[in-house]
């Protein structure tokens, strides 16, 4: 599409070393002046009162594969389209940092178990993507490919916010969970 050569490609991959650092940063500025004053202050809250991150990043994330989509395109320069990957690279951070806080807090005997199962799950999730990516790819092209991940992602949306929301009463029920 741009016809890169293969180091000008793999050049590219360092769109995800820039989004991650300006993650990095972001979060320890929101832990420093935030989180921490707010648990000196309050006490530690409810453990869903850490997903606010997360809820942000699944904002970022569906707002960066958008971007990517509608941008990846020749007669669009490339940093558009590297930019949304960046913003992509930006939510998925700030979304894992969180479930990694929320779950040993929500189910902390059983941590190690979730920590597994959530490594297997994406696991799997990353072999069963290089089955449909290229037949994905090769029949929607990128943009409309990507567009249709970018709408997928939109459940993560709502899938966080509604942990959020609903995860105390959620931990009420269960037998698993503390807190």
């Amino acid at each position: 599409m741009y016809e890169f050569s293969l180091s000008q490609t793999g050049l590219a991959f360092l769109t995800c070393l820039v989004g991650v650092g300006i993650a990095i940063i972001l979060y320890f500025v929101y832990l420093y002046f935030y989180m921490v004053p707010d648990n000196k202050k309050n006490g530690l809250r409810e453990q869903e009162h850490r997903l606010v991150p997360a809820i942000v990043g699944a904002i970022f994330i569906t707002t960066g594969l958008f971007i990517f989509a509608w941008t990846s395109r020749p007669d669009v320069h490339w940093i558009a389209s590297l930019s949304g990957a960046a913003i992509f690279c930006i939510g998925h951070f700030w979304t894992m940092q969180s479930i990694f806080i929320y779950l040993p807090l929500s189910y902390p005997k059983y941590t190690a178990s979730l920590f597994a199962g959530n490594s297997i799950w994406r696991s799997g999730i990353a072999i069963g993507s290089v089955t449909f990516a290229r037949p994905l790819f090769v029949n929607l092209g990128v943009a409309r490919g990507v567009t249709l991940l970018g709408g997928f992602s939109v459940a993560g949306i709502f899938g966080t916010t509604a942990i959020y929301v609903f995860g105390k009463k959620l931990r009420a029920r269960s037998k698993f969970a503390e807190g």
